[in-house]
């Protein structure tokens, strides 16, 4: 359990910043530490047990029957790409309290990068791969906010949605992959997935499933040729690039590729696939980084590099190649974590990236120059720093490797891309912090607080500590990590001297290219800049705005806001599918026995199709209209009552009252008529339509009614079970809050998002504008009343506020076993509040409101899923209640379910978003400058000559 509530933990903690949005930055960033802290130290506790070679478990059964459970399990990999998420995660929190300006809702970013910080946990501990989906594609849908967090800038918004857009492609590509992938094993959880190595090789849809994985993890982790989406989402905030380019979003690639290494690895598919593209996304990244101007760019290029370094590795598929990999990953964190907050400590200090502007800074800014010089030799593999050692790895591996038979090509490719490295990272240095100082720069630099430089100079001490005692500080780390990449016993050796190998005289060439490109750069530069090449995201463009394009006006013409087409297509689309079946199977009548009839019924379906005709018919008159549709609800309610439905006859009863309420408040923004249609044509067709729907519907609805069904009805085992397994009489109400309450969950959900669009509509409505005034003008036209406040009416409701309370708290308490529970009590108690605003005005009661209504559905939404997530700790799937009998004297036996918990989001989520709903179009009717009274009456008393009444 405790592995499921480490992922749980940043989603459950990201709550708590957009409700501290009002506190000062620092708590902010305290609690939103304290959350990831948690998380980190709960990490911890299982660190010895994973390091022993254990495997830590936590397996929650959700939705067996399709192969979909809660399972997570944590070993050496998922240990450390978690530490990794968790740990820096914690420093970019740190960085980010002091980097965002006060202008910035630390609240709003603090929620996002939880979101995110969550997803990515869930990815490294997910033991279901349909779970890991899930968190994959809540990685790229949480990368977009973060990303585009600050909307003011338009490169943002652009990188925002280029990421999503090709990430969530891979995404795509990745889900049928993994599909294909459970199929052949038979199986959707990993550990059984992952010993299934020779089934899956020998399968001949073994190519298919490893392209479709590797597209996704190749999108996430911006190799080449989908790597251009990295370098544009360095428009969002440092402490965003910092965290996506160091240890999360993009790594889950790699992770991926690592943790499928069992099973996928050691082919020639995976050889060439993995090392080749590796190799090409090092050298073509290295290359562009090397004429980068922007600080950021360069780094982001540098990342795509560095991670082609990593896929490369993977691909060779050996044992000391994986070492190698989980290595540098490690190292990549270190250095390029404190290397982007570097960059943007100088942006914030000078504010320019540019480094044509920027150069002398060494003296300026000595602690973030040593930082940055640390962080950017480890980068280059400058000994004895850390990513010396991981590229002195690399290099070994690419000269003991051939490709198709051609021995040079590894080593040469390899050491041209450690060659590029080199110079970009020495020109990071050199033509930012070196040079004499300059007296140009946008802002007087300086090194800036602690705060700032803290994280950074943390992590630049880790590079340091691991590049001189690599063993004992990372060692035991990587060697977890790494066998349980390959499935074995792992035992790196990595030292700085390992004799003069063919890595060393590499690397030595690396060193000295490198410093010659350097000197060369500015006419390398010149030519750089006069060389026409093809653009990636002018690619990119050319080939998402012609498909965008068409989506649009595919859209148009298929939703152009006229119902009549809608009901159309859906008319047309139910005739053919009930043509085809007509006519292309048996349609014998059915064998079930007709419901005799007797005069009631018949009396009231009458009564249901005269109503419906006059509504039709009336319909011009719209007040006339909803009293004729009230009529035809109540019918409805009436029959649900005689069908032995009570709780549908009640729920539709108090549906129609509120019905009626929110069109009476639309009312008074439309014309007092429907304007008359003229074209008979037009009539002539929505009657043939109106009428085909209702024969096909009917027609449908009776042969289901008289034939039975292909599987057994379930109704029988609710009945059964509706006291022994939820614990109440009411089979209603159980199937709603136990048996269904998946269902229930998703539709309070549902209603609550409804009422916050509506909520949202409405406020913009509010907004000046000429469109907005015209709409807002109609209802002023209206003549009021004499007595816009009736006293018997205001006194009548206040009396009954109390009683339909009671009401609704008696209806609430008795639904488990008679008819009621939380819906329909939430309904009762909304429209008796709402029958305030109706009888005392908007102002008067709005004043006396002490809850929001957005608080009450979030209340509800949390409750229910809370009363969900608890069945977890009992072992349990997700929602399963559970009941008790309690005996408190003088008080009789009585029984206590948890579903009244979940009744109890119901009745909050309902009551909440109703009364948000109509309170929110009831407000329309007061603007900006009108006075509200304090009271419910409109009565002008006389003012005295001080201006007091």
């Amino acid at each position: 359990m405790s592995l499921a509530l480490i992922a749980a933990l940043p989603f459950l903690g990201a709550l708590l910043p957009g409700l501290m949005i009002r506190s000062s930055r620092t708590t902010c960033a305290f609690v939103t530490g304290s959350v990831t802290a948690l998380a980190l130290l709960m990490l911890g506790l299982h660190a010895p047990a994973v390091l022993r070679g254990e495997t830590v478990q936590t397996r929650i059964e959700w939705m067996p029957a399709l192969g979909l459970n809660a399972n997570f399990f944590l070993d050496g990999l998922g240990l450390l790409f978690a530490g990794l998420i968790l740990g820096i995660g914690l420093l970019i929190i740190l960085y980010a309290r002091f980097y965002l300006s006060k202008q910035d809702s630390m609240g709003q970013f603090y929620s996002y990068l939880l979101l995110f910080q969550g997803a990515m946990v869930g990815i490294v501990l997910s033991d279901n791969i349909l779970l890991l989906l899930v968190f994959w594609e809540l990685t790229s849908l949480s990368s977009f906010l973060l990303i585009g967090y600050w909307k003011h800038l338009p490169a943002g918004r652009q990188g925002a949605r280029m990421a999503l857009a090709v990430t969530g492609m891979g995404g795509l590509a990745m889900i049928a992959g993994m599909l294909i992938l459970g199929q052949i094993a038979g199986s959707y959880d990993l550990t059984v997935i992952l010993q299934e190595r020779d089934a899956i090789q020998a399968s001949e849809w073994y190519l298919p499933a490893l392209v479709l994985i590797l597209i996704g993890c190749f999108t996430k982790s911006a190799q080449f040729p989908f790597h251009f989406w990295l370098p544009h989402a360095m428009a969002a905030p440092t402490p965003v690039s910092a965290y996506l380019h160091s240890a999360t979003m993009v790594k889950a690639g790699l992770f991926l590729m690592a943790r499928m290494w069992p099973a996928l690895a050691g082919t020639p598919e995976w050889f060439y696939l993995v090392a080749t593209t590796g190799l090409v996304t090092m050298v073509v990244a290295a290359k562009i980084a090397l004429f980068k101007d922007d600080l950021k760019a360069l780094l982001a290029f540098s990342t795509v590099s560095h991670l082609g370094l990593v896929t490369m590795l993977l691909g060779f598929g050996t044992q000391s190649a994986a070492i190698a990999a989980i290595f540098h990953i490690i190292n990549h964190a270190t250095f390029k974590a404190a290397l982007f907050m570097t960059a943007g400590i100088v942006d914030h200090e000078t504010h320019t990236r540019d480094l044509k502007r920027l150069g002398g800074l060494r003296k300026l800014m000595p602690i973030t120059f040593t930082i940055g010089t640390l962080a950017a030799l480890s980068m280059a593999g400058i000994p004895p720093l850390n990513g010396f050692l991981s590229k002195e790895m690399m290099l070994e591996e690419a000269a003991h490797t051939a490709w198709a038979g051609q021995a040079w090509l590894m080593p040469v490719f390899a050491t041209l891309g450690a060659v590029f490295s080199v110079a970009y990272s020495l020109r990071f240095v050199a033509h930012t912090f070196l040079g004499p100082v300059r007296n140009d720069y946008p802002h007087n630099p300086h090194d800036p607080g602690f705060g700032m430089w803290a994280a950074p100079a943390f992590l630049a001490l880790l590079v340091v500590a691991i590049g001189i005692a690599p063993m004992p500080v990372a060692g035991w780390l990587v060697d977890a990590a790494a066998g349980a990449t390959t499935g074995e016993a792992l035992h790196a050796h990595i030292y700085h001297w390992h004799g003069l190998t063919p890595a060393l005289w590499m690397s030595i060439a690396a060193v000295g290219g490198g410093l010659v490109l350097l000197g060369l750069h500015a006419g390398l530069m010149r030519g750089w800049l006069a060389t026409p090449r093809p653009e990636a995201k002018r690619i990119f463009d050319g080939i998402v705005d012609p498909l965008a394009h068409f989506s649009r006006r595919f859209s148009q013409g298929l939703h152009d806001g006229a119902l009549s087409r809608y009901f159309a297509i859906a008319t047309f689309a139910m005739v053919a599918a009930g043509g085809y079946a007509f006519f292309s199977g048996g349609h014998t009548p059915g064998t079930r026995a007709l419901t005799p009839v007797d005069v009631v019924p018949v009396i009231g379906w009458l009564l249901l199709i005269v109503s419906t005709c006059t509504l039709v018919i009336v319909h011009h008159n719209r007040i006339l209209a909803l009293v004729v549709l009230g009529v035809v609800g109540l019918v409805v309610s009436m029959g649900f009552a005689y069908l032995s439905a009570p709780d549908l006859a009640l729920t539709q009863i108090l549906v129609e009252v509120a019905t009626v309420m929110l069109l009476l408040l639309a009312l008074n923004f439309l014309p007092k008529r429907t304007p008359m249609e003229s074209k008979a044509p037009r009539r002539i067709r929505d009657a043939i339509l109106s009428g085909t729907a209702g024969l096909g519907i009917g027609s449908l609805i009776y042969m289901m009614m008289t034939r039975d069904f292909a599987f057994p009805s379930i109704s029988g085992y609710h009945l059964e079970n509706a006291k022994t397994g939820g614990g109440g009489t009411n089979v209603v109400n159980v199937i709603l809050v136990d048996f269904r309450g998946y269902d229930t969950f998703g539709e309070i959900t549902v209603l609550g998002i409804a009422a916050l669009v509506i909520f949202a509509v409405t406020e913009t409505i509010l907004r000046p504008g000429p469109a907005n005034n015209r709409l807002l003008s109609w209802a002023q036209e209206h003549r009021h009343a004499g007595d816009r406040h009736p006293l018997m009416l205001v006194v009548a409701t206040r009396m009954m506020l109390p009683v339909a309370i009671m009401v609704g708290v008696y209806i609430f308490l008795r639904g488990h076993n008679l008819p009621g529970g939380g819906f329909i009590a939430g309904l009762v108690v909304a429209i008796a509040a709402l029958m305030q605003y109706m009888a005392s005005g908007f102002g008067w009661t709005a004043a006396r409101k002490r809850v929001e209504y957005h608080a009450l559905i979030a209340m509800g939404v949390l409750i229910a899923g809370a009363a969900g997530v608890g069945a977890w700790f009992a072992g349990r799937p997700f929602l399963t209640s559970d009941y008790g009998y309690v005996h408190l004297p003088p008080l009789e036996e009585f029984e206590l379910a948890t579903a009244m918990i979940f009744d109890t989001g119901v009745f909050l989520a309902v009551l909440g978003a109703v009364l948000l709903a109509l309170a929110s179009i009831s407000r329309i009717a007061v603007r900006a400058g009108e006075e509200v009274s304090s009271t419910p009456y409109d009565i002008d008393l006389p003012r005295d000559r001080f201006g007091d009444r």
